[in-house]
């Protein structure tokens, strides 16, 4: 009976820490989510500042571009339409494509 307790005990261990493990990974993707929902930024939208403060390799100027290039054009309607931008290029599209809502 001694055995049977000791089994059960570890066992439940076991599956308590299995759970607390499974918890903290169900955290941690909210986590990322809530982390990619702060850095996505709206290219239709933002002001220059919020750009070139969350696309990465976007500076002041760049941004600027990209903020006169809304107002002459109108809306983008393809996230590869900022590749008309002057300063944007495909290396910088590729590594900013999921921050950028339309």
């Amino acid at each position: 009976m001694k055995a049977f307790r000791t089994h059960l005990i570890a066992i439940l261990a076991s599956l308590l820490f299995v759970l607390s493990g499974a918890a903290a990974l169900a955290e941690d993707t909210g986590s990322q989510e809530t982390l990619m929902a702060a850095i996505t930024v709206n290219v239709n939208s933002a002001s220059a500042e919020e750009l070139a403060e969350k696309l990465d390799g976007v500076g002041e100027s760049r941004a600027q571009g990209i903020v006169e290039y809304r107002e002459e054009h109108g809306p983008f309607t393809s996230v590869e339409q900022l590749l008309e931008v002057k300063g944007i290029g495909v290396a910088t599209l590729d590594k900013n494509r999921a921050r950028i809502q339309l």
